[in-house]
């Protein structure tokens, strides 16, 4: 009996945590929409830049990927992903809502 209540509130507690992050997501999905990121970026299919599927791709396993990422982000640039530039989204965006944005995209 101990153990079956132990695993239903193990159970519990991980979809409480799955119900967590959809939140996060949601939350930042609506900051990347807000930010304007979605003017060039989608989850799934590239616009002007890629898709942020494939950014997680490409970066997944990289310990650097996200100080890397926040700075591309923060100062923009061009080269990695073809020849469109990416602005720079500072200082309108702010630190703090470009690291959660990053990190979204990186947990996909």
């Amino acid at each position: 009996m101990k153990a079956l209540l132990l695993t239903i509130a193990a159970a519990g507690s991980m979809f409480v945590a799955a119900q967590a992050n959809a939140v996060d997501a949601a939350a930042a999905q609506a900051l990347a929409q807000k930010s304007g990121c979605l003017a060039c970026h989608s989850v799934d299919k590239k616009v002007l830049g890629p898709s942020y599927k494939d950014v997680a791709a490409k970066y997944k396993g990289d310990k650097t990927a996200e100080a890397k990422l926040v700075e591309k982000v923060k100062k923009g640039g061009s080269g990695v992903w073809g020849p469109m530039p990416m602005p720079a989204n500072s200082p309108q965006v702010k630190d703090a809502d470009i690291k959660t944005i990053v990190a979204w995209v990186l947990s996909m």
